[in-house]
């Protein structure tokens, strides 16, 4: 039995992979200095959660097999300190999800949006069909009850491909450590700016990553994202590289519609860029051994990833849902998904401004025109979450100066954006709330009850 043990097993990529492990047959064990729900609760219910909070060089034993080191934790670990005195392999979560497919063939899912959506999708498809293999997704998925599966027989291993620092110790991008059989990108759109500086500095990392692409694999790509384009087609890796735009559709009384070879048939999910996804999806599939008859007879179920236009509520006088985007590429993308779903209805755009990108005052210009085809637009932010990462205070003027609308409302108190939607008339209308966070505690489910 193997004995693997997690620096920071609270994160929401790292509680998955430590219960990935012990369904496998491992001995796991973890540490943190604070984890919240669902982790704790998922990782008590299979007795993995820790006694108690904090660092405890006591528990980094020499029997280890591995030790896996969370993001969470900084340079000064006390456990990791004591891992590298008695030279033990320390892993970054990557770095151990390519030492358990090293053998599979590996399909990684990379792009600055619609990574998540598109993993989702192929795994939705694969378990329709019952077509068993190891994955790690960064969403829970309806009938799957982990975001990571790891087995010693399943012949692939799909992925989504972060393209984030990999840890403390390890600062390469996520998806570099990967090396995939079959990879796909969806669009390139400048983010993490803490971590990439330039955007010529973030182009460069998915340059990296379709260059570790094994050679004889192969690239699935999205034609109509220039910069993707430029990165695969200039790359001169031996893969073969497979093109990709949104297929043809329709919208009827609010639904969309796919054109397939046999006919059309109705999908759950909407939006340009979620056609797109969808395409990029059937490819992966197909060279997975799913047809096209397959594929679309599975994808009509696909209801979609968790916080992906996701819906709160539907009724005869208004619609409501919540999306987890926010960068300016997602953020555009999903307004004018829901303008084009709901033509005549008022639409009502919220976006929380959470990350440190989309607080970055230099950053903040690149959401120009991102919410135009609302027709109100709030924006959210607190104040102290700029405190909290030590940045220059923003001003409403500045965002609404950055995104070029002087009609934008900006709100930097929850409870007074609670009011306005509790005051707002819902009637004929549809509400888009944008947010990787939680728009500072408001209960959406009971606001649109």
């Amino acid at each position: 039995m193997k004995k693997v043990h997690f620096i920071a097993i609270g994160g929401s990529a790292m509680h998955n992979l430590a219960i990935a492990l012990h369904q496998k047959g491992y001995q796991v064990t973890g540490s943190d200095d604070a984890i919240f729900e669902p982790s704790a609760g998922r990782l008590k219910k299979r007795g993995l959660l820790p006694e108690e909070f904090g660092w405890f060089p006591e528990k980094i034993t020499a029997d280890l097999d591995a030790v896996i080191l969370g993001m969470h934790a900084h340079a000064d670990n006390p456990e990791m300190l004591k891992a590298q005195q008695l030279g033990l392999k320390i892993y970054s979560y990557p770095e151990y999800l390519y030492e358990q497919s090293k053998d599979k063939i590996r399909v990684v899912i990379a792009g600055s949006h619609g990574k998540t959506t598109i993993t989702s999708m192929i795994l939705h498809v694969l378990h329709h069909h019952r077509k068993d293999v190891d994955y790690m997704v960064g969403a829970q998925l309806e009938g799957f009850e982990v975001m990571v599966k790891l087995t010693h027989e399943n012949q692939y291993m799909v992925m989504e491909g972060d393209e984030y620092l990999s840890s403390a110790l390890d600062r390469r991008p996520k998806i570099l450590l990967y090396h995939p059989n079959i990879a796909l990108i969806s669009g390139i759109a400048w983010d993490h700016v803490n971590v990439f500086p330039t955007f010529e500095n973030y182009v460069h990392q998915f340059e990296l990553f379709t260059d570790s692409i094994v050679k004889g694999g192969s690239v699935v790509y999205n034609i109509e994202d220039e910069n993707v384009k430029k990165v695969v087609e200039n790359s001169e890796n031996q893969i073969e590289k497979i093109p990709y735009s949104a297929p043809k559709h329709s919208i009827k009384d609010g639904i969309t519609y796919l054109d397939t070879e046999k006919g059309e048939i109705a999908l759950e999910v909407f939006g340009r860029h979620n056609l797109s996804n969808l395409e990029g999806a059937r490819l992966i599939c197909l060279q997975m051994g799913i047809s096209n008859d397959e594929f679309y007879e599975a994808i009509q179920s696909f209801k979609g990833a968790s916080k992906r236009l996701e819906l709160i509520k539907r009724n005869s006088d208004f619609v409501a849902y919540k999306d987890f985007a926010h960068a300016p590429s997602k953020v555009t993308s999903t307004t004018a998904a829901v303008r084009e779903q709901f033509p005549d209805k008022k639409l009502i755009a919220f976006l929380e401004l959470h990350t440190y990108s989309s607080l970055n005052p230099k950053f903040l210009t690149e959401y120009k025109g991102a919410l135009d085809p609302a027709d109100e637009k709030i924006v959210y932010y607190n104040p102290e979450a700029l405190k909290i990462k030590r940045m220059d205070p923003i001003s409403p003027d500045d965002i609404r100066n950055a995104f070029g609308d002087r009609s934008i409302k900006v709100f930097t108190v929850s409870e007074e954006l609670k009011s306005f939607l509790e005051q707002t008339d819902k009637s004929g209308k549809v509400f888009l709330m944008m947010s990787s966070a939680n728009f500072g505690g408001i209960d959406l489910k009971e606001i649109f009850e």
